[in-house]
């Protein structure tokens, strides 16, 4: 598990054998955006404060969706996550379906082993304005929640092994889609990075979470220069 990130936006990525992890984002009426790491830990839900909105928001690299959909909304339920980015879905096609109580956009392409997805609940999918689907690695959706403009990114970077001009585009990718996304709106990243950025900070001070653990390896140095970039 690892986190970085800053006041503009917070990365969350699963690595080391941790399946899944959610944040409580609180959304601050001064334009800052606070999380507080949860991995395996039943809280209550997302709840209103004056000032401040909170979201339970979590990533996880799911393997393939096929036959588990179900089973993967017991588990956002029973853990009360209002939005779920998740990787490696293995299904095709760019489309929304409902399942149980929550409504899920993805993007996959035939034959491929990857593909990525969004899952909202009921309470908050009425909220989601716009989607995009960049392709089988990445997508954002974009929700108006409490007065505040929130994008949730669900992304997946390419595996080792698999050519360095994949990974490039997929940084490339990612740096324009935030790009494109004003500084007074919330950003939201949850993905497989395929990375470690250790448990040391070693010159990344301002964005290293310090909840991460082992070395960094090379993966893990794009994902903290991007996070610094992000600002």
């Amino acid at each position: 598990m690892a986190q970085c990130g800053g006041e503009r936006g917070w990365i969350w990525t699963v690595s080391g054998g941790v399946k899944f992890i959610f944040a409580l984002l609180a959304l601050v009426d001064d334009g800052r955006l606070g999380s507080c790491s949860r991995t395996g830990v039943r809280v209550g839900g997302g709840r209103w404060v004056k000032g401040v909105s909170s979201l339970r928001v979590g990533s996880w690299n799911i393997g393939t969706l096929t036959g588990k959909s179900i089973e993967l909304v017991k588990i956002l339920k029973k853990r009360r996550i209002n939005i779920a980015c998740v990787q490696e879905t293995k299904w095709v096609g760019s489309r929304a379906k409902d399942v149980d109580e929550y409504k899920l956009w993805f993007s996959g392409r035939l034959n491929d082993r990857k593909g990525v997805g969004i899952l909202v609940d009921s309470g908050l999918s009425v909220q989601v304005v716009r989607v995009k689907r960049v392709n089988d690695r990445m997508m954002t959706i974009k929700l108006v929640v409490g007065g505040f403009i929130l994008h949730i990114i669900s992304a997946s970077v390419p595996q080792a092994g698999l050519g360095e001009e994949g990974k490039r585009r997929f940084w490339e990718d990612l740096d324009e889609m935030v790009g494109g996304i004003p500084p007074t709106e919330k950003l939201f990243i949850g993905g497989d990075f395929n990375g470690h950025i250790g448990s040391i900070s070693g010159g990344y001070d301002d964005v290293h979470g310090d909840c991460s653990f082992g070395d960094r390896n090379g993966g893990g140095v794009p994902l903290l220069d991007f996070a610094k970039a992000l600002g």
